[in-house]
């Protein structure tokens, strides 16, 4: 199994940045993908999630401003973000299970994550 996320980068407050993430090795059209972040000294936190049939989950603090993707004919799952504030600098990471949830510690599979930056 392998989820590889890309698209990370440095973008001044109020910028825009969209997040990929290529999964291999399992059935990828089956599983929640999600997508977390992680800020220094803080806790590892859902973002978004979209179950396999494409309904999405956000948390409070991205909605309105963050959209999540999949294509399941890429094996891919995005994560366009939309004002971005110095809060949101983090590694943000993709996982994948069979059943939604908000928990880090319930997905099964992990990529090494895409480190945001926002700061002007």
């Amino acid at each position: 199994v392998q989820l590889q996320a890309s698209g990370g980068g440095l973008v001044q407050p109020g910028g825009s940045l969209r997040l990929s993430c290529a999964a291999s090795g399992f059935t990828f059209r089956n599983y929640v993908m999600g997508w977390f972040r992680q800020a220094p000294g803080n806790e590892r936190e859902l973002v978004a999630a979209i179950t396999s049939g494409g309904i999405s989950n956000y948390a409070d603090f991205v909605k309105g401003r963050f959209t999540i993707s999949r294509d399941n004919a890429k094996n891919t799952v995005y994560l366009a973000m939309n004002s971005l504030t110095p809060e949101d600098t983090a590694v943000f990471y993709c996982a994948a299970d069979l059943y939604y949830s908000r928990y880090s510690n319930n997905y099964a599979f992990w990529g090494l994550g895409t480190l945001v930056t926002v700061s002007s």
